[in-house]
């Protein structure tokens, strides 16, 4: 639904408002939707032509009892596209419509300037309405169970891509000797150097060479290099149909689309609420909307023991930001600082916190933001801590203060997101065409009924046994599973 005219003319001052504050932003379309279509939406994941699925279903339904119970309400829903796309909840009040629209103009611009999205589709809503098209067509074609059992598969791996392959190419390494080994071919010996040609003819060394090239090949390792994009080696090798393959291949290009707002939470998060708190409160507001915003806006920021809060996290840390680069309370001098009343009352007026914030926005991602800018003086202020849930009092409590225990716990949180990294290591294991994956162990042992659905689903693709190098209670093990059953096996070197 377009919208109306009170509302088209507030979204035209705010827009004004957003790049008065120097905002960068593709066009901003929004479109106002009830409560039942937002939800529809949102289930969606912001893009109400995709293809269909069950679990965009159960998305909807738990959507739509939270709403209806007063347990949640989607205020906004913005989309990384050219031109963005937002919607707005036909029932809210205009304090709340004012708020959503500086909030997605934050959110726009931050899709547009920082350097995670720069790889992304910025014309996703057309390509996710090609996708659904082309799903349904196989499912007219091959029924709707078929098709409908591969997307189950292919969505419970769909994290295993590589996550930094868009911003970092990994080359292979060069095996520098590789020429030297297959030129030094065994030669008939020769007690007379004119007797070489006769003794060691070319076709003979060149028989050689291919012998040796051969067999080189046979032991090499298939792939040659670990491979942390699991969905591309599958792609590349695995034994799919025409249509398992476009499927998979759409899932893929999903995932990586969605990515960077996965590895930029906090920082989009709290740069749009940045940025509504100020257009709001200096600018947007009447008098009579000053409680109502104050009540929406607190309830945002809210965080519950054990969690984070993305809003109110972000938004405190780019107020940091701002302010220690506005009293120049960063550099050498500043570090070297043991005083903490001197620390406290530093200002060296540079006023630079402005520019900082927007140099910040481009050029840094979760992981980077957290491990630059939090500060012991930060967590102390904000007072932050580690916790941990007590099974035999059944509560959440404190378990540790520590700057730096706390950094490294929302660090361990936010790298992968969390979750392991795994990598195809050898596509010939055992040299019968079993597939063999490695679990990065970083102390944290994989959650083994996890696991072992995942190699049941990479088995579906496959087509041959799999296994998965992890650590079970703190010894090298290989999960492996034929097809029908699972065994464990240790081993010390891959």
């Amino acid at each position: 639904m377009t919208l109306p005219r009170y509302l088209s003319d507030l979204q035209q001052e705010i827009k004004g408002y957003a790049q008065a504050c120097g905002l960068d932003f593709f066009e901003t379309i929004f479109e106002l939707v009830d409560f039942d279509q937002m939800n529809m939406v949102a289930a969606y994941g912001g893009f109400p032509n995709r293809y269909p699925h069950w679990r965009f279903g159960m998305e909807y339904e738990q959507l739509s009892k939270g709403y209806e119970y007063g347990l949640q309400k989607i205020y906004e829903l913005v989309i990384n596209n050219d031109p963005c796309y937002a919607y707005l909840m036909e029932c809210n009040p205009i304090v709340d419509q004012k708020l959503v629209m500086a909030h997605v103009y934050g959110h726009c611009d931050f899709f547009k300037n920082n350097f995670m999205f720069a790889h992304t589709h910025r014309h996703m809503i057309d390509e996710m309405a090609n996708h659904g098209t082309r799903v349904r067509r196989y499912i007219e074609k091959y029924g709707h169970r078929p098709v409908e059992d591969f997307i189950d598969c292919a969505l419970s791996i769909e994290n295993l891509i590589d996550y930094q392959s868009p911003y970092i190419r990994r080359q292979p390494l060069v095996n520098k000797k590789e020429d030297v080994i297959l030129h030094d071919v065994p030669r008939l010996r020769a007690d007379k150097e004119y007797m070489q040609d006769y003794i060691n003819p070319k076709h003979f060394i060149e028989k050689q060479k291919q012998k040796m090239q051969a067999q080189k090949q046979k032991e090499q390792r298939f792939p040659e290099h670990q491979e942390r994009d699991v969905l591309l080696f599958l792609l590349q090798h695995a034994p799919l149909e025409p249509f398992e393959h476009d499927i998979l291949s759409l899932i893929r290009e999903e995932a990586y689309y969605f990515a960077p707002q996965g590895q930029t939470k906090i920082m989009n998060e709290g740069w749009a609420s940045y940025w509504h708190s100020k257009i709001m409160t200096h600018h947007a507001l009447n008098t009579q909307e000053f409680v109502d915003y104050a009540d929406h806006h607190s309830g945002t920021m809210a965080t519950q023991p054990g969690r984070i809060n993305p809003y109110k996290l972000g938004i405190e840390l780019w107020r940091d930001i701002e302010d220690r680069w506005n009293r120049g309370q960063f550099g050498r001098e500043y570090e070297e600082c043991d005083d903490y009343r001197q620390r406290r009352q530093w200002d060296k007026q540079l006023g630079l916190g402005r520019k900082k914030i927007f140099e910040v926005r481009k050029m840094y991602n979760d992981v980077t933001f957290i491990d630059e800018f939090l500060t012991p003086d930060f967590v102390r202020e904000q007072k932050m801590f580690v916790a941990q849930f007590n099974h035999k009092a059944n509560h959440w409590q404190i378990a540790d203060r520590d700057f730096k225990m706390v950094k490294k716990k929302l660090l361990d949180s936010l790298t992968n997101f969390g979750q392991p990294v795994i990598a195809v290591v050898d596509g010939n294991y055992k040299n019968r065409s079993e597939l063999l994956l490695e679990h990065q162990y970083d102390g944290t042992e994989l959650r083994m009924d996890y696991a072992r659905e995942v190699l049941k689903n990479l088995h579906y693709f496959w087509k041959r046994p799999v296994a998965i190098a992890t650590v079970i209670e703190e010894r090298k093990a290989i999960v492996h599973f034929d097809g029908q059953d699972y065994s464990e096996i240790k081993y010390e070197h891959l």
